[in-house]
C-alpha cells in the first residue's frame, strides 16, 4: 500500500504551485477573502498589514486546499516556509518543525486538530529533546500528530490504533507504537521526509473535515456540508526551553478591566491542551512583555474589542500564532476599553456609549451570584429587584433587626409585606415573597432601597409558628442559609459565592457623555433624604416622585393610622398636628438633600389596608373600639376602594396638613439659600372636579404658610395619571394641572383588570409561554394598550396647555424598552428607583442614537 498517490520527488506544475501557497500578509494583496484565505488567514493578514510580528507561515486556499496532498505542493510549502524562517527542517543547528492547521470562512464548531511535530523522525527525535531541555510535550504532540495521519490518511481503523495505545501510558511510548503499527498496516515505515509528512497530514485533516461526524456538527450548526476549509503551514521554530515556549494573553486585566497584558506561558514544544497549572506567569518571559503589550494594543485600536493572542517565543523574540477579538470578554474590559477608545479618539464618543447597553449597566451596578451549574435550585419566582445576596432565613421582621443586630446577613422571607415591615426589609439583605408581583409593596421598597428581591415564589409556604418554610416539596427552618438572584428570579439553597458589584470609573465618563447624548430628563422616585443623596450620586436630576405614604412606614405608622381610626374630629385634629409635624421634618431633610433640582411630592396615596391594623391586633392591644373602626374600613378591593384623593375629599384636613407641612419645610430649607422646584402631585384623579377640589386644598395651604411666614413658595401643581379615564379626560384634567405625571403601575393594572399583586404570578407567566405577551406589562410597557392611553393624554393635555411638563413615574421609567417609547411620546423625563437611575440615563440615550441609526438608514436608502 502506497502512503502517497504520487511517486516522491514529483513537483506540481510551477503556476499551480504559486496560486497555492501564500505566504502569511499576502492573500489581500492578491485580492483572496475569507472564503479562500479562511479566519485565520485574515487574521494573520491583518497582523502582517499592522507591522505585528508573526509567526512565518503560509495559507493554502480553500480551492486550493486538497493540493497540499500531492507531494510536489507539500514540497514547495516546506521549501517557502525553510524560506520564510530562515531555518530548515533537519538542521540540529537551528531545527525547524512544522504544524499544519485549518480554518472556515467564520467561526466554526469542530474543526480539526493542529497537526504538529511535522518532520520529526526516530533519528532526530533525541536531538530535538536536546535542545529544548525536555520531551514531553515533545513526544505528546508528536504521538497526536501520528495517530490522526494514520486513521484518516492511512486508513487503519481507530479500534485497532486504540489497541496499540493501551500498552503505552508515556507520550514516548505511545509514538513508538504508533510508528511500528504504521509500518506493519502499511507495509512500509511512516515517513521521514518532512514534505511526505505534511502530504499526509493534509489529507488527513481533509478527511477528518469531510467524515460524517464532522457533516453532522455543521448540520446542526446550519453550515454548509461542503463548506471549504483553508490550510495553514507554520514555521515551529525549536529552542531551549529557558528561552522558548509559547503561551496565550489577552488584553484586559479579567477584573478591573484595564488595559494588561494578562495570560499564561508554557515552556516547550506547544502542544494543544497543555497539562493544567503548568502555565507560569507572563511576567516570567525572557523576551518581556513590552512587545506583546504592544501588539495587544495596536490590535485594540484597529478591532475596537478586546482581543486574544497566541504567541511563541523563540531565543527570546515574541510572535503572534494567532489574533481575535476575545470572546465573551468580561464586562468591566468592554466598558474600559470604550473609554479608552473614545478617549484616545480611536472612537467617537456617541458610538462608545452604543457599544454599553443599559442592561450592562445594570449588570455592572448589581452583585451576581457566581453559578457553577451544582446549585440546589429550591424556586424560580419573578425578578423582583435585581442584584444577589446571601443570608439565613429569617421570618419575621424583628427577627431580620436581631440579625442585623448581630452582624449576620438575612433572607426576609414572608408571605407578603406591609408597610410595618419596612424597618426589617431595610436591615435584610434581600426579600423573599410567595405572594405579590414586581409592583408589589415588597417589589417597590426593595428596589428604592437597592435590596434583591424576589417575589411570588409559587409554592412558599411560611409557618412563624413552627419556625419553617415550605418550598413545594422542600422543607427549611429559619436560620437556614440561601441564596437569591433578583435579576433572574432564582432562589437557591445554601451559600453561594457572590461577585462583589462595582463598576470601573470609566462607567461614570460612559454615562456622562451619555447625559450629553441623551434628551429625556431622569429623575428618582425617592421618599427620604438618603435615598435622593444615592440617586443623585447615581446621577439623577431631581425626584420625581415622593411617595408622602412612605414617610409613614415602620415606627411611623401609628402617625396616619390615628388620623385614620380617631374616634371624633378632636382626635383626628391632634393626630394631624402630630402627623404634620412629623412630615415638616422628614419634607426638610428631602428639599435640602435635593438642593435646587425639581422635587415631585405626591401627597397621600396607599390602599386603606395598607395602614390598618392586621385583624385582631388593635383588640390584642386593649382597644376594641379601633379593632371595631378598623374593621368597619377594611375593604374587598382595596386597590379600588378608598385611596388617593378620595381620601383626602373624606378626611379634608389630611391633604391641607400635608400641604402646610410641606410648604413650611420648603420655607425654611429656602432661608438656607436652597430654592428646590417644587411641584405638588394629586394622585388617583379619575374627575377634574376632584382635581378642582385637591387643587384648594393646596392652594388654601400655600396662603397659610405665606400668611405666618411671609414666604410665598413658588410651586406646581399636577396630577397623577393612573386611571385610565383621567387619561381620557387629559384636556378638562389640563386646565387645572401644570404638569402630568403617568402612574403606570396603576394605569396597567386598571388597562388590562389585571391585580398587580396576584396575576404575574398565576396569569402572566401562563400567558408568556403561550406567546400572549412577550413580557409582563408590568415591567415593559404595553405600546398598544397602556401606551396609546398615554399617547391620547399628551396629545390631549398639549392641544389645552402646550407647555404642560410631562413625566412617567411607574416602575416603567427604569425599563430601557419603555424609556424608548417615553422618548419617542416626546415626554420630559422619567423617574425610576434609585439603583436604575444609571440605567435609565444609558436606556435614554440609546434611544436617541437609535433614532439617528434609523434616520441614517432611511436617508441612505
Amino acid at each position: 500500500m502506497s502512503i502517497t498517490d504520487r511517486p516522491a520527488g514529483t513537483v506540481a506544475h510551477p503556476e499551480a504551485t504559486g496560486l497555492a501557497l501564500v505566504p502569511y500578509g499576502q492573500g489581500r494583496i492578491r485580492g483572496l477573502d475569507a472564503d479562500e484565505l479562511g479566519a485565520h488567514g485574515i487574521a494573520m493578514d491583518r497582523l502582517v498589514a499592522l507591522g505585528l510580528p508573526v509567526v512565518p507561515g503560509l495559507t493554502v486556499p480553500t480551492g486550493s486546499a486538497r493540493a497540499l496532498g500531492e507531494p510536489g505542493t507539500a514540497q514547495a510549502a516546506v521549501a517557502l516556509v525553510e524560506q520564510l524562517s530562515g531555518r530548515r527542517v533537519g538542521d540540529p543547528a537551528r531545527p525547524l518543525l512544522l504544524r499544519l492547521s485549518a480554518s472556515a470562512p467564520g467561526e466554526v464548531a469542530g474543526l480539526p486538530p493542529d497537526l504538529a511535530c511535522l518532520g520529526a523522525t526516530p533519528d532526530n527525535a533525541e536531538d530535538l529533546c536536546t535542545v529544548i531541555g525536555r520531551a514531553e510535550g515533545l513526544y505528546e504532540a508528536w504521538a497526536a500528530t501520528v495517530r490522526m495521519i494514520a486513521e484518516y490518511a492511512l486508513d487503519i481503523p481507530a479500534a485497532v490504533l486504540d489497541d496499540a495505545l493501551l500498552d503505552a501510558p508515556e507520550p514516548r511510548d505511545r509514538v513508538e507504537a504508533l510508528l511500528s503499527l504504521v509500518a506493519q498496516y502499511t507495509e512500509r515505515p511512516f515517513p521521514v521526509d518532512p514534505a511526505e509528512q505534511l502530504a499526509l497530514a493534509a489529507r488527513a485533516v481533509l478527511a477528518r473535515w469531510d467524515s460524517p461526524r464532522a457533516r453532522r456538527s455543521r448540520k446542526a450548526q446550519k453550515l454548509a456540508a461542503d463548506l471549504g476549509i483553508a490550510l495553514h503551514v507554520q514555521a515551529l521554530r525549536i529552542g531551549p526551553s529557558d528561552r522558548s515556549g509559547y503561551g496565550t494573553a489577552v488584553s484586559r486585566h479579567p477584573e478591573t478591566g484595564r488595559f494588561s497584558a494578562e495570560g499564561s506561558f508554557f515552556r516547550g514544544v506547544r502542544r494543544s491542551a497543555p497539562p493544567p497549572h503548568t502555565g507560569e506567569p507572563l511576567k516570567k518571559l525572557t523576551a518581556g512583555t513590552t512587545l506583546l503589550e504592544h501588539s495587544l494594543l495596536t490590535l485594540e485600536r484597529h478591532l475596537h474589542a478586546p482581543v486574544s493572542v497566541d504567541f511563541e517565543v523563540r531565543d527570546g523574540e515574541i510572535s503572534l500564532l494567532a489574533a481575535s477579538v476575545q470572546s465573551r470578554p468580561p464586562l468591566r474590559a468592554s466598558v474600559c476599553l470604550a473609554a479608552d477608545l473614545a478617549q484616545d479618539g480611536a472612537l467617537e464618543k456617541e458610538d462608545a456609549v452604543r457599544r454599553i447597553s443599559p442592561a450592562q449597566v445594570q449588570e455592572l451596578l448589581h452583585p451576581q451570584l457566581k453559578l457553577t451549574g451544582d446549585e440546589d435550585l429550591l424556586v424560580r419566582g419573578l425578578p423582583a429587584s435585581p442584584g444577589a445576596a446571601t443570608g439565613v432565613i429569617a421570618l419575621s421582621s424583628e427577627r431580620a433587626l436581631e440579625l442585623a443586630a448581630e452582624d449576620t446577613h438575612a433572607v426576609l422571607v414572608m408571605h407578603e409585606t406591609t408597610p410595618a415591615d419596612v424597618p426589617g426589609m431595610l436591615s435584610a439583605a434581600a426579600v423573599l415573597t410567595g405572594s405579590g408581583g414586581i409592583a408589589s409593596h415588597a417589589a417597590v421598597v426593595a428596589r428604592g432601597a437597592g435590596k434583591p428581591a424576589v417575589c411570588g415564589a409559587e409554592g412558599l409556604r411560611v409557618d412563624r409558628t413552627a419556625g419553617t418554610v415550605r418550598i413545594g416539596d422542600r422543607l427549611l427552618h429559619e436560620g437556614d442559609p440561601v441564596s437569591l438572584d433578583g435579576r433572574t428570579g432564582a432562589v437557591y439553597a445554601g451559600t453561594l459565592t457572590i461577585s462583589v458589584a462595582g463598576p470601573p470609573p470609566e462607567l461614570s465618563t460612559l454615562l456622562e457623555w451619555a447625559d450629553d447624548t441623551r434628551r429625556l430628563g431622569v429623575r428618582v422616585n425617592a421618599d427620604t433624604a438618603a435615598e435622593v443623596n444615592t440617586a443623585v450620586a447615581l446621577g439623577a436630576e431631581g425626584v420625581g416622585l415622593c411617595r408622602t405614604e412612605h414617610q409613614f412606614l415602620g415606627e411611623r405608622l401609628p402617625l396616619i393610622r390615628s388620623v385614620i381610626l380617631a374616634a371624633d374630629p378632636a382626635a383626628r385634629d391632634e393626630a394631624l398636628v402630630a402627623l404634620e409635624h412629623a412630615q415638616h421634618e422628614d419634607f426638610k431633610a428631602l428639599l435640602a438633600a435635593v438642593g435646587d433640582r425639581p422635587v415631585t411630592v405626591r401627597l397621600l396615596d396607599a390602599p386603606l389596608h395598607e395602614f390598618l391594623p392586621a385583624p385582631g391586633e388593635a383588640e390584642a392591644a386593649g382597644d376594641t373600639a379601633a379593632e371595631q373602626r378598623a374593621a368597619s374600613l377594611r375593604e374587598a378591593n382595596p386597590m379600588l376602594g378608598l385611596r388617593g384623593v378620595r381620601l383626602a375629599l373624606l378626611h379634608e384636613r389630611l391633604y391641607p396638613a400635608q400641604a402646610e407641612a410641606l410648604f413650611s419645610a420648603w420655607a425654611d430649607v429656602a432661608a438656607t439659600g436652597v430654592r428646590p422646584q417644587l411641584e405638588v402631585m394629586i394622585p388617583l384623579v379619575s374627575m377634574p372636579e376632584e382635581l378642582e377640589a385637591a387643587a384648594g386644598f393646596v392652594r388654601d395651604a400655600a396662603a397659610t404658610v405665606a400668611a405666618r411666614t411671609g414666604v410665598e413658595v413658588p410651586y406646581r401643581l399636577g396630577t397623577m395619571i393612573e386611571t385610565p379615564r383621567a387619561a381620557l379626560m387629559a384636556a378638562e384634567l389640563a386646565e387645572h394641572a401644570e404638569f402630568f405625571s403617568f402612574g403606570t403601575n396603576d394605569l396597567t393594572q386598571l388597562t388590562y383588570g389585571f391585580s398587580r399583586d396576584d396575576v404575574e404570578r398565576q396569569v402572566l407567566a401562563s400567558y408568556q409561554e403561550r406567546g400572549f405577551l412577550t413580557a409582563s406589562p408590568f415591567a415593559r410597557l404595553d405600546p398598544h394598550g397602556v401606551g396609546a392611553l398615554i399617547a391620547l393624554a399628551v396629545e390631549r393635555a398639549r392641544s389645552v396647555r402646550p407647555d404642560i411638563k410631562l413625566g412617567v413615574c411607574g416602575e416603567h421609567g427604569g425599563d430601557p424598552e419603555s424609556i424608548a417609547f417615553c422618548d419617542d411620546l416626546g415626554l420630559d423625563y422619567v423617574s425610576c428607583s434609585a439603583h436604575r437611575v444609571p440605567v435609565a440615563r444609558m436606556a435614554a440615550a440609546h434611544s436617541v442614537l437609535r433614532g439617528r441609526g434609523n434616520e441614517r438608514n432611511r436617508t441612505a436608502t
